[in-house]
């Protein structure tokens, strides 16, 4: 049964991959989560939903088809409460259930990047979703943390698991200050900054890289860094989107920008 969601609002032919469309472009599409090329056609077609904006579907054939396809499963759900989703509750809901899905892959394919990485994407937004301070207070700074180091461990050039650890240290020194942050968390300013530099040199298409390091810029430096925050979301803006993720992506910095 497909899920009443809300419909991806930029529709496009261009985001519509078929089977060959997706093997042809699988490297720009998946340069940001290093996600393998899927061997099994059930695992691509869910894929290909994702890209083109069909969340609900991308959630039920991944899920449907397992293994890898979780993969998919879990980011279109994660992506779709993100940016879709209008609820709050709603949105900390499918968070939730997808770190519980990403759970269980995590632990049936230990040696996959991107399902360590994937945990750590829904648990974040979860974190996000119910305020960081809690997330903290509940232990899950640790966890999300130990999976993205897990996931850079297994595939250095993962640009999205270090925009990921950027933009988790930035929140944790935002919240609790650079000392306790440094002392309980292990998280730092210039590793932060470093991390989103690295994300945005391995993947220089990418908005969202911008985006978090323009945020991370002024959770970290306050208005001493807001010009050049300024400047990360006009190149956001200016980012040609291969999909409806990265479509969002850009619309989101747009609208910050107006």
């Amino acid at each position: 049964m497909a899920k009443k969601w809300a419909k991806f609002p930029h529709a496009s032919k261009a985001y519509a991959y078929d089977a060959a469309g997706l093997k042809r472009h699988w490297a720009r599409l998946h340069r940001g989560d290093c996600e393998a090329l899927p061997k099994d056609a059930a695992v691509l077609a869910a894929w290909g939903a994702f890209h083109a904006g069909d969340f609900a579907k991308a959630v039920e054939a991944g899920r449907a088809a397992g293994g890898a396809g979780i993969h998919a499963a879990v980011k279109a759900q994660v992506v779709h409460g993100h940016y879709l989703e209008k609820s709050a509750a709603a949105k900390v809901a499918l968070f939730e259930e997808a770190a519980s899905w990403a759970e269980e892959r995590r632990a049936a394919a230990p040696k996959d990047a991107n399902a360590h990485y994937l945990y750590a994407f829904a648990l974040g937004r979860y974190s996000q979703g119910i305020s960081v301070a809690k997330a903290l207070a509940q232990g899950l700074g640790g966890k999300l943390k130990e999976a993205l180091l897990a996931a850079m461990k297994l595939e250095p050039k993962h640009a999205d698991a270090n925009i990921a650890y950027g933009a988790y240290q930035a929140e944790v020194i935002d919240k609790v200050g650079a000392l306790v942050a440094g002392m309980t968390y292990g998280a730092r300013k210039e590793s932060a900054v470093e991390h989103f530099q690295k994300a945005v040199k391995l993947f220089p298409e990418s908005a969202i890289a911008r985006i978090e390091y323009a945020n991370g810029l002024i959770m970290l430096y306050g208005k001493s860094r807001l010009g050049e925050a300024a400047k990360l979301y006009e190149q956001a803006a200016a980012c040609e989107p291969a999909d409806a993720m990265e479509r969002l992506d850009v619309e989101r910095a747009k609208e910050e920008l107006a």
